[in-house]
């Protein structure tokens, strides 16, 4: 891989990453010119602590002036103080991060390992019962919301069998030791883990069958068959891994996405992650806490796109020879 075309990726990221910080900025500020008229506790502060509070969120002076306030702050991840819990934004996130990391990367793992399976063996098998079965079925988990899949189960699967738990990242006030409180967060973690599986799965599977399709009509799969090669040779040597190009892509979002966290499964199963944070953000018109998980998500999905320029110019050459 030349020196060049990695420059070229990584100056392309940071001028992608410098026009979300830009629009971080000016985008909160159209929402609500005046922030601090939605803090909880306005209506006690008096005038010195009014001035306090804007000059510590940045507010004070030209809109110039606030910009350059803001940058210098989300250089030191400076994110002010939530106007809910009071407590550093960075603080807050980083308490919630592992959460969302353990969920969205457990489910993100599993619906690319079973996805990309299913799609492979039903573009192999193209027009056979499997295929045609397995179609529909990611249709159908394609086309329907997770938090849909996340109400049934807690309707079906929770709330008429009582195995599993309804919500919560533990049990409350239970103390198992080590190996009994990691059974009891997994337990906690089932039905979660498989809502955002049966979520994402269709997509994986949709875009695998088609790119395994288009596969098969190579010339270079021809050429192996004719040397004598078994079909399962020819499947995992030649063709599975021309036909993942365009799913790197598609794996790049999705790690990306890990970092945002899945906010409708968490506020279903009240599971105390980024997801969950960012809809009572939302709800309790928390704009510093919004702002800091918006630029976090975005910077996420950049930082994964630009893994994924580069493993896409490791499997196929010809990227490289293009740039």
């Amino acid at each position: 891989m030349s020196r060049r075309y990695l420059l070229k990726k990584v100056i392309g990221a940071l001028l992608t990453l410098s026009g979300v910080v830009v629009f971080n900025f000016f985008l909160f500020r159209i929402i609500d010119r005046d922030p601090l008229a939605k803090y909880r506790g306005r209506s006690k502060l008096t005038l010195e602590q009014r001035e306090t509070m804007i000059r510590r969120m940045g507010l004070e002076g030209s809109k110039w002036d606030q910009f350059v306030v803001y940058v210098k702050s989300v250089f030191r991840l400076d994110f002010g103080r939530s106007f809910d819990s009071t407590q550093p934004v960075l603080g807050e996130i980083t308490a919630r991060l592992p959460a969302t990391l353990f969920l969205v990367g457990v489910s993100t793992l599993l619906t690319i390992c079973i996805g990309l399976y299913i799609g492979t063996k039903a573009g192999w098998r193209r027009g056979s019962r499997f295929d045609r079965t397995s179609t529909s079925a990611a249709m159908v988990l394609y086309s329907t919301p997770e938090f849909f899949f996340g109400m049934l189960l807690l309707a079906f699967v929770a709330g008429r069998t009582g195995w599993f738990p309804t919500g919560g990242l533990r049990s409350v006030g239970a103390n198992y030791g080590f190996v009994g409180n990691l059974l009891d967060r997994i337990h906690h973690l089932v039905l979660p883990v498989l809502t955002l599986t049966l979520g994402y799965l269709g997509s994986y599977a949709l875009i695998m069958r088609t790119s395994m399709i288009e596969t098969l009509g190579e010339d270079y799969l021809v050429t192996a068959r004719a040397k004598g090669l078994r079909d399962s040779e020819v499947m995992s040597r030649h063709a599975v891994p021309n036909a993942l190009l365009p799913s790197v892509s598609l794996i790049a979002i999705s790690c990306g996405f890990v970092i945002g966290g899945a906010i409708t499964t968490e506020t279903v199963f009240s599971y105390p992650g980024l997801g969950l944070a960012t809809a009572n953000a939302i709800r309790n018109n928390d704009l510093p806490m919004l702002q800091a998980l918006f630029l976090f998500a975005s910077a996420a999905v950049i930082l994964f796109n630009l893994v994924a320029d580069f493993v896409y110019a490791l499997l196929d050459p010809r990227v490289r020879r293009a740039e």
